[in-house]
């Protein structure tokens, strides 16, 4: 059990590091490669969809069902579900709309011009990090709960969370960078920022944990399933349309549950 508390801390924080990518993508490149992007923010879609729906869904209800009977575990199973999207909507909802960290950034907008000191775009700059922190907050428990119920889908969960970090990880160096003049700090605040998601997983650990029964798991679960589904209907999906320049969104989405399928599968 142990091994299986460390392996699940491993995987939130490398998920979480994933934005420090980003920041890094930002100042060694100079323009954006909108067809991978579009597809691999689709094919994280694609795995965190088809995981949801048919697996941590899948089990939260068993769990549920176990602890208390057949017709109101499926209650609680579909209220958990909801009970997530709602809590990452409340999450949105209260982050300011320009520091949103939905709103993905391109690797043009830092290297395309020069950037010069300005102490007055620093607050917002700080913001920006902060509500990159907030929203993978719960993102860190999720990823942490699933690879502490079941190692290989908290592999899968962990590449799907990292991979649409990376592009997180531009959306705060790039304000940042403005803001300061510095990629050091830009950097540097990209880094923090996804620390939040190892901070969700010892939040998870001291507070869930002790906690952790059918019926604590089964809403938890049920929660993230609806967390994930949310983010990447709000979030991935309409990213990864934008920057689309056929059909690279739809053809990631696809591959990603067809990964994710295959996994599960061989893991039976």
């Amino acid at each position: 059990m142990d091994q299986q508390i460390w392996l699940a801390f491993g995987l939130t924080l490398l998920a979480g590091l994933a934005t420090g990518i980003g920041s890094l993508i930002a100042f060694f490149t100079t323009t954006t490669n909108t067809r991978f992007l579009s597809w691999s923010l689709g094919f994280s879609a694609g795995v965190m969809i088809y995981v949801s729906l048919i697996e941590i869904f899948v089990k939260a209800k068993d769990a549920l069902t176990a602890a208390k009977g057949e017709q109101l575990g499926s209650w609680l199973t579909v209220a958990g579900f909801f009970g997530g999207i709602l809590l990452i909507a409340l999450i949105d909802k209260f982050v300011p709309e320009r520091n949103n960290p939905h709103e993905v950034k391109k690797v043009e907008e830092m290297n395309g011009k020069s950037a010069a000191p300005d102490s007055s775009l620093l607050k917002m700059g700080t913001f920006t990090a902060l509500a990159i922190a907030i929203h993978n907050f719960p993102e860190g428990i999720a990823t942490f709960i699933s690879a502490l119920e079941d190692p290989a889908l908290g592999i899968a969960i962990a590449i799907a969370v990292a991979i649409h970090n990376i592009p997180e990880g531009i959306a705060v160096a790039v304000p940042i960078y403005f803001a300061t003049g510095s990629k050091k700090k830009a950097f540097k605040l990209s880094f923090l920022s996804g620390l939040a998601e190892p901070v969700g997983a010892i939040i998870a650990f001291l507070v869930l944990m002790p906690f952790l029964n059918d019926l604590m798991f089964g809403l938890i679960f049920a929660g993230v399933a609806g967390i994930m589904v949310f983010i990447s209907l709000d979030e991935l999906l309409p990213s990864a349309k934008k920057y689309d320049e056929g059909h690279y969104s739809i053809y990631g989405l696809v591959g990603g549950m067809a990964v994710m399928a295959v996994s599960l599968l061989l893991f039976i």
